[in-house]
């Protein structure tokens, strides 16, 4: 029923717990096939995906067009994109099945759904930070990559897929949708906080509001990506 795509690039790390995470939605039917779309890993990533069943694509780097690429390898009628450091928890099978039985059986107008953004830290700052994205999706429902999507195939392929980015592919595409058919689940996914702790909470969250005005501005993803990796460009 559902094929799920996850980006990786030198993800030895965090991708077996993503994928453990799956092995019971597999078992139970729910998860059809997972394919890993690489970007080129030096690491044990082909390793681990081979050694847990998984497909293994290898392309140019860059999310979008590795979600792109993994998107076009896909069988099943709904698709689950995660990053290689989200874990879904909770309830999350129960709902991820109840919400694509909606849709198809037309309970629902066809709409992708996220998972609630979850940090895997502990103390205030992570508190805060989780309360500020749960906003941004209520007011502007736009979540991000690092809260999954799932997505029927469907309404997938209808606006367009993932486009070829570096970075801003998930609001690239969450626009697309619009907020109407953004959907957020109760279940949470756990993420790695690993860009937090490096950069600090206050310095990584004002260096992604700043990619966000840039995106909403027009500026190229190119230069959007240069400050998400490196700090502000000139």
């Amino acid at each position: 029923m559902i094929s799920v795509v996850i980006p990786t690039l030198n993800s030895e790390r965090t991708l077996p717990e993503t994928l453990s995470a799956l092995i019971p939605a597999a078992v139970d039917g729910l998860v059809r096939e997972v394919i890993i779309s690489d970007g080129g890993s030096t690491d044990e990533t082909r390793k681990i995906a081979e050694g847990c069943g998984a497909e293994f694509l290898i392309g140019a780097s860059g999310r979008g067009g590795q979600l792109a690429r993994g998107a076009d390898r896909t069988k099943g009628s709904w698709l689950l994109f995660l990053h290689a450091d989200t874990v879904p928890q909770g309830e999350w099978m129960r709902e991820v099945a109840d919400f694509a039985c909606a849709v198809d059986q037309g309970k629902r107008p066809p709409a992708a759904a996220a998972f609630r953004f979850k940090l895997d830290d502990r103390g205030l700052k992570p508190r805060v930070l989780e309360s500020l994205v749960s906003l941004r999706c209520r007011m502007l429902g736009l979540p991000y990559g690092d809260q999954g999507l799932l997505i029927s195939k469907r309404l997938y392929l209808e606006v367009g897929g993932y486009k070829d980015m570096p970075v801003m592919e998930d609001l690239d595409l969450v626009r697309r949708l619009g907020r109407r058919r953004i959907v957020m689940l109760q279940s949470p996914a756990i993420t790695s906080p690993e860009r937090y702790k490096r950069d600090g909470y206050a310095r990584r969250t004002l260096r992604n509001l700043m990619c966000l005005g840039c995106y909403f501005g027009g500026v190229p993803a190119e230069r959007i990506a240069a400050i998400y990796n490196r700090g502000p460009v000139s």
